[in-house]
């Protein structure tokens, strides 16, 4: 047989059969969970219908509420979110650094900064807010705790991922020269992550400071708190209000950031 006669084909047989496979058994997945979703038709039917009766109760925004329930509730967030963010950096700083085998080459010490970082990011927002209202009160100081234990799982990783992505040449240079461990990170290795890590605070922080917003609505403090009470009572007006407000210092944040991390990168 010429080669020009050969019939060329993407997949062999066993490769189109494995993918038949695994699209059938995602298919097979998909409609599993759609019966656990239990959907009402007749809800489902009507949702239209309340999303524009939700929008009209909702117009027009009470921008006359700001000062009086919103701008405190407003300012209280962005501390949440800076104080929490602050909070972050010093304990996932180490934590970090332990997790990077390049750097701390104790298998003890990389396992215990996993399990630290894999239980900071499995748990929700909310959950960490409802065991520290449990155990500090409601408040802004169960806010600031849960924003800063929640992101070391995100911040710890990405930093130790940049750790061991870090140059070997300069650190080999200064252990040769029997520079101590200290000044070895200091000189070595932090003039290389240092840009990352700020990017990855920045980052974090806007992140933050859209979760402020939202630990709010179980006694986290925040502009949440507001929120929840005008749900509650159905002041629709006053939500539409907050979320404007929420919209804009969330936009504000990602421009103020973005800013920030080009003049850094």
């Amino acid at each position: 047989m010429n080669v020009a006669d050969r019939e060329w084909v993407r997949f062999t047989p066993a490769e189109r059969l494995a993918r038949f496979a695994v699209f059938l058994c995602a298919g097979l997945l998909l409609a599993w969970s759609f019966r656990t979703v239990q959907v009402i038709p007749e809800f489902l039917m009507d949702a239209p219908t309340q999303v524009a009766d939700l929008f009209h109760r909702m117009w027009p925004v009470d921008f006359g509420f700001y000062y009086e329930g919103v701008h405190a509730g407003l300012v209280e967030t962005l501390h949440i979110a800076t104080l929490g963010t602050l909070l972050t950096l010093v304990l996932a700083l180490p934590v970090g650094v332990m997790a990077a085998r390049n750097v701390c080459q104790v298998p003890a010490l990389n396992w215990l900064a996993t399990l630290i970082l894999v239980s900071s990011r499995s748990v929700n927002s909310l959950v960490w807010a409802l065991l520290f209202v449990a155990i500090f009160g409601p408040g802004t100081l169960a806010g600031v705790v849960t924003i800063g234990v929640r992101s070391i799982g995100f911040v710890g990783k990405l930093f130790g991922e940049a750790l061991e992505e870090a140059h070997k040449g300069p650190v080999e240079a200064m252990r040769a020269a029997g520079a101590p461990w200290p000044s070895i990170f200091m000189k070595a290795y932090w003039p290389q992550v240092s840009p990352a890590f700020w990017s990855i605070a920045l980052f974090r922080w806007d992140i933050n400071v859209r979760e402020s917003s939202v630990i709010g609505l179980v006694g986290a403090g925040g502009i949440g708190v507001a929120l929840d009470s005008a749900l509650n009572l159905f002041q629709w007006t006053r939500v539409s209000l907050i979320l404007v407000c929420i919209f804009v210092v969330v936009i504000l944040a990602e421009v103020l950031v973005t800013q920030i991390r080009k003049r850094i990168i």
